[in-house]
């Protein structure tokens, strides 16, 4: 809960790259056909409201970070993939969240998966006129086939539990 850091030299020595306020970041992806493009998957803390949560890009190494998708202060991003074939191309599953001592609320309107094709700079949000289920989401898990790039793969929490299959990229 302290940010991202970077090594340059195998593990042996550390450098903080910013993005401390975010408290849990789930996943970091680094662009395999530029080190200096990396994507994190800010999740936030799940004890309260604040901005710094989403998916953030740096295009210089961790110098400087932008936010490339939010949506709300109770919302993170609990799940990022990159195409193999296309590292311009992520899909991202965003969950609202909040924990208190006795109680977890799990999906919101801030919910919901969202997929770039152009690095992050615009984003499509994947709704039930795409095939996801009617009505409020929660957390998400995504998966992209290495041997076939066009199949994603989503568990989603919704009233009915379940397991989809895009065959086309994630148009559908």
């Amino acid at each position: 809960g302290f940010g991202i850091y970077k090594s340059i030299d195998g593990g042996k020595t550390w450098e903080l790259k910013g993005l401390e306020q975010t408290r849990n970041i789930h996943r970091v992806i680094i662009d395999p056909s530029n080190p200096n493009i990396v994507y994190a998957a800010a999740i936030g803390s799940p004890w309260g409201a604040h901005p710094e949560r989403g998916v953030f890009k740096t295009m210089d190494g961790g110098d400087t970070w932008e936010k490339v998708l939010y949506t709300n202060d109770l919302t993170g991003c609990a799940d990022l993939v990159m195409d193999p074939n296309n590292p311009n191309k992520l899909i991202a599953a965003m969950w609202e969240h909040l924990r208190r001592p006795y109680h977890f609320q799990s999906g919101g309107d801030g919910s919901a998966m969202h997929i770039t094709w152009d690095g992050g700079k615009t984003w499509k949000k994947i709704t039930e006129k795409d095939g996801l289920p009617k009505g409020q989401l929660g957390r998400m898990g995504l998966a992209i086939a290495k041997t076939n790039s066009d199949r994603i793969y989503a568990i989603v929490e919704s009233e009915k539990n379940a397991f989809y299959r895009s065959d086309d990229g994630g148009h559908n």
